[in-house]
């Protein structure tokens, strides 16, 4: 691993010095690229230092440790001891994800659609959690967030939400919560306090670039109008400003409502829709071009059932890797890190078995 950092490290001084030339400023495509760069090989510098750091300060706290008789100063340096123990496999963790190469779409804004699944309102209220969980680790992250769509329940949560956020690496990290999150808790009506399990799905679209935007025909689509629902202000059901649009030749169909102005919701309905046929598309080539691939990795189709939140044991549950978190309350307050890093260097390990098992 240590050559591999010094090769980045060095690749990071060579970037540093191209971002530098006249003609790199002149081409933004070329400046664009390489400032990506930049901030990737940044990360792994900051990340590296402080590995590397804490490495030398356990080994002059050991050290002192076995030379020093001051009680109060052995119990202190034990501390320290114990402190940099535990944060650098956190560390290692961390560096190792950053090393998974990066891939084109790691910073491409991403259109997350949570849907309320089984359990009525119980599913409805775990939208709202699960919204309200990306939104605060997408303040930790300095993304933005915007609602393209959302159904309030009358209890309470959404039947569906829909929000593009958008950053640096937002796809890198938000790319496996596909899937179906169950949660298990006593819901407040329940007299029994029996437990209920509810589950969401979650679908993550890349959002398309200019290059990648549609021709969609007008013609192929049907438009219908009719008036919004739900939590909104006076100005609710007051005009025809909710959007429904159907793609005949797909069968696709996108509907929003947030905004009071019909022009604004038919065009974010149609960046929808748009990200819908294309990742359906992408789908259906990449299972063309790799089924086996395909099979290894997994699909991340939101009909997988990937986590479990179980309020009771304060207990978070990736299946796919095995990771059990006993923080449900923090993971549901943003801190999603833990598992997100994991998942990726998982994934970017089962991609490399794929490609040597397809060889």
């Amino acid at each position: 691993m240590e050559r591999r950092i010094r090769e980045l490290l060095e690749r990071f001084e060579k970037v540093e010095e191209l971002l530098g030339h006249p003609d790199v400023l002149a081409n933004q495509k070329e400046y664009r690229e390489l400032t990506q760069e930049h901030s990737y090989l940044s990360e792994i510098k900051e990340i590296w230092g402080k590995i590397q750091a804490a490495e030398q300060h356990l080994q002059d706290d050991e050290k002192l440790v076995r030379s020093e008789s001051d009680p109060e100063l052995l119990d202190l340096l034990r501390q320290e001891i114990q402190s940099y123990q535990a944060s650098l496999p956190k560390l290692r963790l961390q560096l190792e994800n950053l090393l998974v190469p990066p891939d084109p779409f790691d910073s491409r804004n991403v259109i997350m659609e949570i849907r309320a699944g089984t359990g009525g309102d119980e599913a409805a209220l775990f939208v709202g959690d699960c919204v309200r969980m990306y939104k605060c680790y997408a303040d930790s992250k300095g993304w933005k967030y915007e609602t393209l769509s959302a159904a309030p329940s009358e209890r309470g949560g959404f039947k569906e939400y829909i929000m593009v956020l958008s950053g640096p690496n937002v796809f890198r990290h938000l790319q496996y919560e596909a899937g179906t999150h169950r949660v298990q808790r006593v819901p407040d009506t329940e007299a029994q306090g029996r437990i209920h399990t509810s589950a969401v799905t979650l679908a993550v679209l890349p959002e398309p670039t200019e290059e990648e935007q549609l021709e969609i025909n007008e013609r192929d689509l049907v438009i219908d109008t009719y008036r919004a629902s739900g939590a909104g202000g006076q100005h609710v059901n007051t005009t025809d400003s909710a959007v429904r649009i159907t793609h005949i030749p797909t069968g696709a169909v996108v509907t929003c409502q947030d905004e009071r102005s019909q022009h604004k919701n038919k065009a974010k309905a149609m960046k929808l829709l748009a990200a819908q046929i294309i990742e359906e598309k992408r789908r259906k080539d990449h299972q063309a071009m790799s089924s086996l691939r395909s099979s290894q990795v997994g699909s991340g189709d939101r009909s997988e059932r990937i986590r479990t939140y179980n309020f009771p044991q304060n207990r978070v549950t990736d299946h796919r890797i095995n990771l059990t978190l006993y923080n449900l309350t923090s993971v549901l307050d943003g801190e999603l890190d833990e598992f997100t890093n994991a998942l990726i260097a998982y994934f970017h390990q089962q991609k490399l078995a794929g490609d040597e098992n397809s060889r």
